[in-house]
């Protein structure tokens, strides 16, 4: 499964939904990178280096970075 999926599935939407929830927002879902990983959190909008409770590493990047290709 991808993370953009298991982000999704997490949230309980689509990608659209998801897209119209946060496209505007100044704080948006986003997941852990890490294999194995899908720890999530709210994140800023542009943040592709967040922190991971679970892992302790700057790896949770943002969902809308994630569906958009960065």
């Amino acid at each position: 499964m991808s993370k953009v999926q298991s982000l999704l599935d997490a949230e309980g939407m689509k990608e659209s939904e998801f897209l119209e929830a946060f496209a505007f927002d100044s704080v948006i879902p986003g997941i852990c990178m890490t294999e194995g990983c899908d720890y999530t959190s709210d994140v800023e909008p542009d943040q592709d280096r967040g922190w991971c409770e679970e892992c302790n590493k700057p790896t949770v990047k943002c969902g809308l970075m994630l569906m958009i290709g960065f």
